[in-house]
């Protein structure tokens, strides 16, 4: 019998106001129904900020440090359920079953640094210009959070926003990816048996362009934070700017893994596998433009074809099973066009390139992992975001040449160079026009107390997780106590 989920709303799991709902696929094996989940409305969500309104009102007054203690519990909740979470996210979305554990892990490490920074909101106590007054400042809460996520990381993302929101004493309204509706579920699940007041936390299903746009819109929603596409993310922009939000952007990826001629070639090779290939290549840190230098090109590619060719596809619940699918059929759509485009103009491919043949796979939405060489970098595929396992390859001379074709994209999230040279490995850190550079190691990853996120279209300059990520959560405000007795004018010559 299918299963119906519901939304979490004013403390209840309740039915959508609209009666209707949509359905949740394993991507591995379409046949695999995981459930209905609503298919909400604007007055759903309605109904979720008038809650979550009532829940701030109780849950910033509540202090900071027993904030802490509560998503404590709920980090020791998530060490419990590990591997129940990351079995479901593998059957809901297809990565295998390492890279959930790494989810739940990442889940796991930002309850506790979050934990920690509940007796660490920290201000200044600053010397005033006047005799007999003090000056401080201090971290407040703001209001409703209001969080759009996405389906490649279904628990990490979400807790990478909702961890530091609530530490900070503000509530959420959650509005998960479509695609991963049964994780968003089983995480709002977990965070009431933790004992989280539940009108703090909300969870509305349904799409984007209807429940993701009335978050956004909502008058009583002071804060956004929105993982997605940069064209999605560019419409939340102008919403939130038009409407005085404060708003935090994580958009697309168009990464690059620079490997010198000096590299120590066996490292590099597993990197590119794991950075082009994990997930499918459905991360926005993925390696997807490979630049290698002309002395090392042709036997480099030789020994990444070959190690490609071994990788396995299959559900990523199995064992064996390196590689999993795409998350539903647009998504192998849109891998297949840029390959075409690609190829029409110029591009050669050396392996995959298609879907996999027989019939053990074909319920799936499965694509072979693809590299491309002839890869120019102004040719489309190297400049805009698949989003799925296609590598290409450009050929570059000297480490400048590589840097601008580094820097010559739209975006500007991560990037990687392979060499033993230490002043070429300082010069990257320095020269690659990227918000994260790795050295000796692929263009993915990231820890939950340092801050992630990049430039130009890839975000608008605020960062998730580390310390960064509570100060977008929290408001300064600077606090003045004169206890002079006298009037005393700040800002004023004083020094006559």
């Amino acid at each position: 019998m299918t299963k119906t989920f519901k939304n979490f709303i004013a403390g209840q799991w309740v039915a959508p106001s609209t009666g209707d709902y949509f359905e949740n696929r394993n991507p591995a094996n379409t046949r695999d129904l995981i459930g209905r989940f609503p298919d909400s409305g604007s007055d759903d969500l309605a109904r979720a900020v008038v809650s979550a309104t009532r829940g701030f009102g109780h849950w910033s007054r509540v202090p900071a440090p027993a904030r802490g203690d509560i998503i404590r519990r709920i980090g020791d909740l998530l060490v419990d359920r590990k591997e129940t979470l990351a079995d479901a996210m593998s059957r809901e979305m297809g990565k295998v079953l390492a890279e959930t554990r790494g989810d739940v892990q990442e889940a796991i490490d930002t309850a506790y640094y979050a934990a920690s920074e509940g007796r660490r909101l920290f201000g200044y106590v600053a010397p005033s210009e006047l005799r007999k007054k003090w000056a401080m400042s201090y971290r407040r809460p703001i209001g409703v959070v209001g969080l759009v996520t996405p389906f490649n990381f279904p628990l990490a993302i979400p807790t990478w926003k909702m961890f530091p929101a609530l530490l900070c004493g503000n509530s959420v309204v959650l509005k998960p990816s479509e695609d991963v509706p049964h994780t968003a579920t089983l995480l709002v699940e977990l965070l009431l048996d933790a004992g989280l007041p539940p009108d703090v936390i909300q969870l509305v299903h349904g799409r984007g362009d209807v429940v993701g746009r009335a978050l956004v819109e909502h008058p009583d929603v002071p804060v956004i934070s929105f993982t997605g596409s940069t064209a999605t993310g560019g419409t939340v922009g102008e919403t939130c700017g038009r409407l005085h939000k404060r708003l935090s952007l994580e958009m697309g990826g168009k990464n690059a893994m620079i490997v010198m001629d000096d590299a120590d070639l066996d490292l590099a090779l597993d990197g590119v596998l794991w950075g082009a290939f994990g997930t499918t290549g459905q991360r926005c840190t993925a390696t997807s433009r490979l630049l290698l230098h002309r002395r090392i090109h042709d036997r480099f590619v030789r020994r990444l074809a070959e190690a490609t060719d071994r990788l396995v596809l299959g559900d990523g619940r199995a064992l064996k099973t390196q590689v999993g699918p795409l998350i539903h059929q647009r998504a192998r759509e849109k891998t297949e066009a840029y390959v075409g485009l690609a190829q029409e103009q110029g591009a050669d491919v050396v392996i995959g390139g298609r879907r996999p043949r027989g019939s053990r796979l074909k319920d799936g939405w499965f694509y072979r992992p693809t590299i491309l060489t002839g890869v120019l970098p102004q040719h489309r595929v190297a400049q805009e975001e698949v989003f799925g396992p296609v590598l290409s390859v450009i050929r570059f001379a000297t480490f400048d040449e590589a840097v601008r074709i580094n820097n010559g994209v739209k975006y500007g999230l991560s990037s990687s160079v392979y060499t033993a040279d230490v002043n070429l490995a300082f010069r990257a850190l320095e020269e690659l026009d990227n918000g994260i550079t790795y050295v000796n190691a692929p263009t993915i990853g990231a820890e939950a107390h340092l801050p992630f996120g990049g430039i130009k279209q890839t975000g608008n300059g605020h960062r998730e997780v580390g310390w960064e990520g509570y100060h977008f959560f929290s408001e300064t405000k600077v606090c003045y106590v004169d206890y002079s007795g006298t009037l005393q004018r700040a800002q004023i010559d004083n020094y006559d």
